[in-house]
Parts: C-alpha cells; sequence; structure tokens
C-alpha cells in the first residue's frame, strides 16, 4: 500500500478462526521484516502446530532462524485466510481516502483489527435471532471497556 506516495506492506498474522493477531507495516520485504513479525507473533501467543505463509523466500529464512521451519507449510491456496482478513481493512482504508504516514497506518490496522474481530459475528452462519443476540453482547462488552 502507498503512504505520501512511497510503497510500504503491510504485515498480519492469522488464526485458525480468521482473526488478526497482529499487524505490522515495514518499507520492506524481507528477512528482517519477516523476522520481526514471527518473533514478535511467537513471544507473545506461543508456538503453533504450523505456519502457513506464501510463497515469499523470507519467509523461509526467518523461519529457519526462529527454529519453526519444520512447521512451516507452503502451497497454493492455503494462506486463503490471511488474504481474505485484508478485504475489510481494505474497504476501510479506501472510505478513509488512504493514509498519509506511516504511523497513522500502524496505528489504523492494530486497532482496526481488535475492532472488526469483536464485531465479526459472520452473519452467514447462523439464524438472525442467534446474529442479533451475539452483536448485543458485543457491543455490551464494547461498551463495558470503554467506560
Amino acid at each position: 500500500m502507498k503512504v505520501s506516495g512511497k510503497l510500504f506492506y503491510l504485515w498480519r498474522a492469522v488464526d485458525h478462526g480468521g482473526e488478526v493477531l497482529e499487524a505490522m507495516a515495514t518499507a520492506k520485504r524481507d528477512k528482517p521484516a519477516a523476522l520481526k513479525l514471527l518473533k514478535r507473533i511467537l513471544r507473545e501467543y506461543g508456538g503453533p502446530r504450523k505456519i502457513v505463509t506464501d510463497g515469499l523466500c523470507s519467509y523461509s529464512a526467518a523461519m529457519k532462524e526462529v527454529g519453526a521451519a519444520d512447521r512451516h507449510e507452503v502451497g497454493r491456496r492455503l494462506n486463503n485466510r490471511a488474504e481474505n482478513s485484508h478485504q475489510p481493512f481494505r474497504r476501510r482504508e479506501r472510505a478513509m481516502q488512504r493514509f498519509r504516514s506511516l504511523k497513522t497506518l500502524q496505528k489504523f490496522s492494530s486497532v482496526h483489527a481488535q475492532v472488526h474481530s469483536q464485531f465479526n459475528q459472520e452473519r452467514h452462519l447462523v439464524t438472525r435471532k442467534i446474529y442479533k443476540q451475539r452483536r448485543s453482547a458485543a457491543l455490551a462488552e464494547w461498551r463495558a471497556l470503554a467506560a
């Protein structure tokens, strides 16, 4: 994505349920950037059973350095969950008419992931009654946190 005319990369870690665990923006898409994200995730959430990424070589190099190369999986359509998690963020980004600085991009991406995870109830999977119950429970929890 572009911030003030310069290209930046948004790195996101998504769990098996589609919730965004971590989001960060970097100027380069190289091994140090992948290592930074990977170390941050492993420190906060512990070691997962498997890590699915796209075919970028930076991931393989970072996995070897951390010692998670045996849990690394790469393949077509395996990382669709991570790719689809970008969509709500991209919609919101367009509505905001892009970002002016890297700092605002970083702040927005971390907050947006948390808020979206709280209110995304996947209404296509449940009945209207259950959806409304979950939605009001999420809103009540949000209001309790904001108070």
